[in-house]
């Protein structure tokens, strides 16, 4: 299906130069305002290039065009290799069933060692697919580890000029954040390829990503053959509503590049996190990282969604995971709770970052204030 696809229609670019093939030299952050220096002092060294305003927010976010039935859909792989080539053909078939075309980028299936090819060969994937004129939205396959490798590679500039929804989670997380936090772009954290695409994903995916809703993302409260909710249960943190930014994605993904110059301004945005098979202290440790950073202080709100098989050590001793959140996020005084329907589970919100929200941590809700998408 991809190859007769891609020679239908344009073929992808191959303008990318040398300068995409090399590090992208550091941009000098010249400290403008008393604000900005706070900024570097409460641990985030640089602003985000997407521009500072008054309130910590940056510029308004660059939102791509919405997508439509029969809209190409590059396929790239930034992170982990793909051992079974079938799973490009479920992805294809997957896309398909919801009106979507594929290609597949140049080195979707190259290997190296764990990676999906060499740093630059997987940077210039994602360079060319933004590039290209034919291609309307980027899906990434599938996560892992390799993502912030390419970060240095990536040409911010001129993603900025040719907005598309680019949506993935998991290691993706590394991109998504850095793309909005020097591109201005609004990222989806969604389903990857090799997900689960049942009817409640889906169905967030369309509302978002084709109707252009702002959609009210809350948890299914269905109790089943139960006489209560058992499963994904909303638990509050700390009470009440709060408006801001959404950003985050994969905690451990988003702790291990803090210090970097891929992160936006923290400030008054909602921090959602996610993660899985990460033992309690871990994720106490990486709570930690973010607090003695500067990033807690400065959020208007936060939602964790799952941490999939993070359960407590044996014995009395350890801390449960709702112990470690309520011990490292209450004390914030912002509105905050767990539970939602984020992370490495099989339905899933598509969430997006750099778009406005107001999440209620007592109903356990998140309501978008604007579409996604133009």
């Amino acid at each position: 299906m991809a190859p007769a696809l891609a020679s239908a229609r344009r073929p992808v670019h191959s303008w990318i130069s040398s300068r995409y093939l090399m590090s992208v030299t550091r941009r000098a952050f010249i400290l403008k305002s008393g604000a900005v220096a706070a900024a570097a002092a409460l641990g985030n060294p640089t602003v985000s290039s997407a521009g500072a305003t008054p309130g910590g927010l940056s510029r308004d976010p660059v939102r791509p065009k919405r997508l439509r039935e029969g809209d190409i859909v590059a396929l790239v792989s930034p992170s982990g290799v793909t051992y079974e080539p079938v799973r490009v053909e479920i992805m294809e078939e997957i896309l398909a069933a919801i009106g979507l075309r594929t290609v597949r980028a140049p080195h979707l299936t190259d290997r190296w060692g764990y990676l999906a090819g060499s740093d630059r060969d997987r940077a210039s994937d994602l360079n060319q697919m933004f590039a290209d004129s034919s291609v309307d939205g980027i899906f990434a396959l599938h996560g892992g580890w390799g993502a912030a490798r390419l970060l240095p590679l990536i040409d911010f500039d001129a993603i900025r000029d040719t907005p598309k929804v680019f949506l993935g989670f998991s290691d993706i997380t590394a991109l998504l954040i850095a793309l909005y936090a020097r591109s201005g772009l609004v990222t989806y954290h969604g389903p990857n390829g090799n997900s689960s695409w049942g009817p409640f994903t889906v169905d967030y995916l369309k509302r978002l990503l084709f109707d252009g809703e702002a959609v009210m993302m809350s948890n299914p409260s269905d109790p089943g053959e139960h006489l209560t909710q058992i499963e994904d249960r909303v638990r509050t943190i700390s009470p009440g509503t709060a408006r801001g930014r959404l950003v985050g994605g994969n905690l451990t993904v988003l702790t291990a590049i803090v210090g970097s110059e891929y992160l936006p301004d923290w400030t008054d945005h909602i921090l959602f996190l996610e993660d899985t098979n990460e033992d309690v202290y871990r994720v106490d440790r990486m709570l930690t990282q973010l607090k003695l950073a500067g990033v807690l202080d400065r959020i208007a709100g936060f939602v964790f969604g799952k941490c999939t098989s993070c359960d407590p050590d044996s014995g009395y001793s350890s801390f449960t995971l709702e112990e470690v959140l309520m011990d490292h996020i209450r004390p914030l005084g912002v509105p905050a709770w767990h539970g939602a329907m984020i992370g490495h589970i099989r339905d899933k919100f598509t969430v997006p970052l750099g778009i406005e929200a107001e999440i209620d941590s007592e109903r356990g809700t998140i309501q978008l204030l604007h579409s996604a998408v133009l």
